[in-house]
């Protein structure tokens, strides 16, 4: 991701908020449909390897900055994959034990969940919709305030990790966000946890 130019990569910024794109000329303006979802990859250094040694933390972070902060608060989740410990072949998957279509399923029940609740998937919820959505105690509300005071988080992400959260009590089945949900939620903040580790090295 970070290999693409940074005014491209901002011009994201506005179809991830929004769902359109608005342009606007001389001869008039038009908006757009741009409903879409972002899948993208990265390396955490250019070189590949964080932990190779081959560029200082300040090389690596210059690297990350590519992304602007804006773009990745618009990022929902962010996922480490770390480096295998061994260099084995897998094994071949057994078709027949595959989860992936018990996940499906799951994900299908949770959608239809939150379409009858509140008419739309939790992604599309407004900020205004969340307390009674997602049905926090005091304890764990005030957990989650601590916890984005103390990775500075924005408000666009406290209230997008808060909608993770909310999908991850759905496909656990639960009616009402729980201080774990909320740790899962925080922990898909993966680039961003990365950039603060740089920055104070």
């Amino acid at each position: 991701m970070p290999e693409f130019g940074r005014k491209a990569l901002d011009v994201l910024r506005e179809p991830l908020e929004t769902g359109d794109v608005h342009l606007s000329r001389a001869s008039g303006s038009a908006t757009y449909p741009a409903n879409f979802q972002l899948v993208a990859a990265m390396n955490p250094s250019p070189t590949g390897d964080i932990d190779d040694n081959r560029l200082t933390p300040q090389q690596q972070l210059n690297y990350l900055n590519r992304l602007s902060g804006p773009l990745l608060d618009r990022i929902d989740i962010q996922v480490e994959v770390p480096r295998l410990p061994d260099y084995d072949l897998p094994e071949r998957a057994n078709r027949s034990d595959d989860s992936i279509h018990a996940t499906r399923e799951r994900v299908i029940a949770a959608r239809h969940k939150q379409g009858l609740r509140q008419g739309k998937p939790n992604g599309a919820l407004h900020a205004g919709e969340l307390a009674d959505i997602c049905l926090l105690d005091d304890a764990d509300l005030q957990f989650l305030q601590a916890a984005a005071k103390q990775l500075n988080l924005s408000m666009r992400v406290f209230h997008r990790t808060l909608k993770v959260a909310r999908t991850i009590a759905d496909l656990e089945e639960q009616n009402a966000v729980s201080r774990a949900h909320i740790a899962e939620a925080l922990g898909y903040r993966a680039l961003d946890n990365l950039i603060k580790q740089l920055s104070a090295s």
